[in-house]
Order: structure tokens, then sequence, then C-alpha cells
């Protein structure tokens, strides 16, 4: 809730636009279609592209090369605060079909681990799972986004689906996806 944050204001609407079609399919046609609102989404199959990554395959990317290369330092955008909440894909395909399953679901129902990170706690995991022992700096004269996403899981916790996959988990699987399909050593 509250205004949207201009750097992401686009996809915001269309998600709220895509809220408010299910709401309205529902009530014209009494299906029990529901929107299921996910957290950050990460797992093997996600984009590893530099120019395209969101933070987690970014991150990998970026401290797998700095290990490989034997960088001593590598600088992260934004200060390193700002709190997300992640979700193995895998665990969100596990919620979908828990809500398939269920005879009246809500009609919308956010999906996420529960578990918060900072950006620095996570870049320094991330750099512990892919060798990386070179000092992690941040410029904080770039921009650290939304200082806190995450979206509250009350609902489905309280229908009896939990993850199964915890971040450090989901972050190896990931990185050992992206050393096979990239052919990183």
């Amino acid at each position: 809730t509250g205004p949207l944050e201009p750097t992401n204001e686009a996809y915001a609407l269309a998600k709220i636009a895509g809220l408010k079609l299910c709401e309205a399919y529902r009530r014209q046609h009494g299906k029990a279609f529901f929107a299921a609102m996910p957290c950050n989404l990460y797992g093997p199959g996600d984009t590893f592209d530099a120019a395209r990554s969101h933070v987690i395959p970014a991150l990998i990317l970026t401290l797998t090369a700095a290990a490989r290369t034997g960088k001593d330092s590598v600088t992260l955008w934004g200060t390193g605060a700002p709190l997300r909440e992640f979700l193995f894909g895998d665990d969100l395909a596990a919620a979908l079909v828990f809500l398939l399953d269920c005879a009246d679901p809500p009609d919308l129902i956010n999906i996420g681990s529960g578990k918060e990170i900072t950006i620095r706690d996570l870049a320094g995991m991330i750099a512990s799972l892919v060798g990386y022992e070179g000092e992690i700096l941040f410029d904080s004269s770039k921009p650290d986004g939304t200082p806190r996403k995450i979206v509250d899981s009350a609902r489905i916790r309280a229908m009896g689906w939990r993850p199964d996959t915890s971040l450090a988990e989901g972050l190896r699987q990931t990185i050992d996806w992206y050393r096979r399909n990239f052919r990183v050593e």
C-alpha cells in the first residue's frame, strides 16, 4: 500500500489491472479465479543477462565473474540496506497447485517466504556460495530502489501452505544451474 515506486510504476499498474480483471471475472461469472501476488522470485531458468537480470541473478553473475578473475573488490549499487523477500520458483509452483486444490480460494492472495534479507547480506551469502573472497563495496550515489519489498503471506499460511526451500538451498540450486547451463567453472 502507499504510493507506487516511480521506477516500477508501469509494472505495478499492470499488476493492479490484472488483479481487477480477476476480481471482475470472479464477480461476473461466479468462477473461482484468484490473483496470486508473489514476492521476488528466483531459481533455475532465471534470466542471467547483465542488462536484464533481477538482483539474484545479477549478483550471481557479478560475484562469480569476480571469483573467477580474482578481483579484490566489487562495487554494487546503493547502500545494501534495502530489505527484500525472495521465493524459490518451485515453491511458487507448489503454492499455486495448493490454491488450485482449494474449493474457494481467496480472490487475492500474497505468496512469499515470510523471510526478508538485506541486499548486503544477500550479496555476502552469494559471495560465499560462489567462492568470492574479495571485498563487497556499495556505491551509495546509486539508487537503492524501494527500501523494503515484502508481502503479507498470512492468509496462505493460515490455509496450511509453507515454502519448502530455504534461501540458502534455493541459491545453491540456482548457482548450480547457472554453472551447468552457462559452462561456468
